[in-house]
């Protein structure tokens, strides 16, 4: 009873932060381009947040987490639309949605399929709210107890796990985490004032800011990406009238919408799994169980309900481990963690005693900016469609100009636009190469905060290393991780082998 008080008194507080009148208008401005975002292909949530990140340091915290969070989650309604329409996703956790989206479209019943994926993600994120209301003060009590070595081993569990569960090679992820953990730690050192890494320039000496990185890894990277692959296709129009979906219809997805909100649920609150893994799962989940699979990739509207109920379940329950443990498991969470820390605002389990009309304005901000985005889905398609017709010879040159605008506005320092281009130039060559970006920028966010408490940790301890094994919690966290390099080490040696046998096998037919 006390826990349902106690809830009930931290949801009041909530719905009385989030209801204020320049919180909705936030809301609804976050949800509005979230949604904008999502339906033009090549943009993407982390660029758009990017651009955002500096306007920021003149908002209240609140209303800008609350801005950039309708932007992250209101990308994942978006992105279905392109997906469908164009069988191009705005998003790469919507790319499942074109297996069975584009084939409804083009057999006229697309509108049906934008209407069942929007109410998808409606109900999966409604539940996936909840999901966080219950379990967040939970998680956060029990964290309350974690000292430095804790904090410590956890993060560097939820960075292995967060560079290695994901696809790619696992060295490739871990590099980017070092790699991340290095740019972090440029700057003054924070016991000692020594200048690291700072190659004798003044403007390095307080670190690389996060707005100059994040633009870089995500803004010009995206622009000079999406230029080089961009092209625009067949854009399939609908009526409204053709949005009423059948009984038939309702009945073959409120199974799939259920399922894929577990799953979903599941995934986003892991590190390094979140939202695109989710829907995959979520739709091999519902193709491994269907009566008759082959109806998928033909037009099954279980295989547009399903995924999309998933991600948007998992872009819910991912603010939980970056809310109530300071540790965020995608690069998108990474960007919100940073706002707060900008703002001097230290995320964890303590946030949710020192700060609770922030937390509980968030969430209760995600009711209010789930029913925005219903809204906004279906009565405004024709408004989606005709975004999708945007040349971008003409959008891409005005993201990057506001891109160079928005990172000069922090500092005024012409120095800053060349470090953003820099930073562009070199994470799209780290792209071609096959390394995956979002590790790099979550070792940079957390690479500071882990030399914290490795530190402190050190200094309580005398320097005995074995103080991040002898405490029960850290030292089970420690052989986690153990246990997690050695399946990654394995995994990738097996997949070694079976390329190299592969190789061999095709030299010997190539030779015979």
């Amino acid at each position: 009873m006390d826990f349902l008080a106690s809830l009930i008194g931290d949801v009041r507080l909530g719905l009385e932060t989030a209801m204020t009148p320049s919180n909705v208008w936030y809301c609804f401005l976050g949800c509005t381009l979230g949604m904008v975002v999502g339906v033009i292909p090549g943009i993407g949530a982390l660029a758009a947040i990017a651009l955002l990140f500096p306007y920021t340091f003149y908002m209240d915290p609140t209303s800008a987490l609350i801005m950039l969070a309708g932007i992250y989650y209101g990308t994942a309604y978006g992105g279905s639309v392109a997906s469908i329409l164009l069988n191009l996703p705005g998003t790469p956790s919507s790319a499942v949605a074109c297996l069975d989206g584009y084939p409804m479209a083009r057999q006229g019943r697309g509108g049906i399929a934008l209407v069942m994926t929007a109410v998808a993600s409606f109900v999966a994120a409604s539940i996936a709210i909840i999901i966080m209301m219950i379990s967040s003060p939970v998680i956060a009590a029990s964290a309350i107890q974690f000292r430095s070595p804790e904090f410590f081993t956890l993060m560097v569990l939820g960075l292995i796990a967060a560079s290695t569960i994901t696809d790619g090679a696992p060295l490739k992820g871990l590099a980017m985490v070092i790699f991340g953990i290095l740019l972090g730690v440029v700057g003054l050192d924070m016991y000692t004032g020594v200048p690291r890494m700072t190659f004798g320039s003044i403007h390095l000496q307080d670190g690389i800011g996060i707005v100059a990185l994040a633009m870089g890894l995500f803004g010009v990277a995206e622009v000079i990406a999406s230029v080089r692959t961009a092209g625009q296709g067949e854009v399939l129009t609908i009526s409204l009238r053709s949005m009423v979906p059948s009984r038939d219809d309702m009945r073959r997805s409120w199974r799939p919408i259920l399922r894929g909100t577990g799953i979903g649920s599941f995934f986003g609150a892991l590190p390094g799994a979140g939202p695109s893994i989710a829907s995959f799962m979520s739709y091999a989940v519902e193709k491994n169980i269907a009566e008759n699979p082959s109806r998928f990739g033909r037009g099954a509207i279980e295989g547009v309900c399903a995924p999309e109920a998933a991600n948007n379940a998992a872009d819910q329950t991912a603010f939980i481990p970056t809310m109530t443990l300071g540790i965020p498991g995608s690069a998108t969470m990474a960007l919100l963690l940073g706002v707060m820390i900008v703002h001097g605002i230290t995320p964890g389990p303590t946030m949710l005693d020192r700060h609770p009309e922030m937390f509980w304005g968030l969430v209760m901000s995600f009711w209010l900016g789930n029913a925005i985005l219903l809204i906004l889905s279906i009565p405004l398609v024709g408004l989606w469609v005709r975004l999708l017709q945007i040349p971008y010879q003409y959008l891409f040159p005005a993201i990057t100009m506001f891109i160079c605008l928005g990172v000069y506005s922090v500092n005024n320092f012409v120095f800053d636009i060349w470090m953003v281009l820099s930073i562009g130039a070199v994470s799209y060559a780290l792209r071609v190469l096959g390394f995956p970006i979002a590790p790099l920028l979550l070792g940079f966010v957390l690479g500071p905060i882990m030399e914290e408490h490795f530190r402190r940790a050190m200094i309580v301890s005398g320097g005995d290393a074995m103080v991040f094994f002898n405490r029960p919690i850290s030292g089970t966290i420690m052989v986690l991780t153990i246990l997690l390099l050695i399946g990654v080490s394995w995994r990738a040696f097996r997949r070694s082998r079976a390329d190299t046998g592969l190789q061999s096998s095709t030299d010997s037919e190539t030779a015979a």
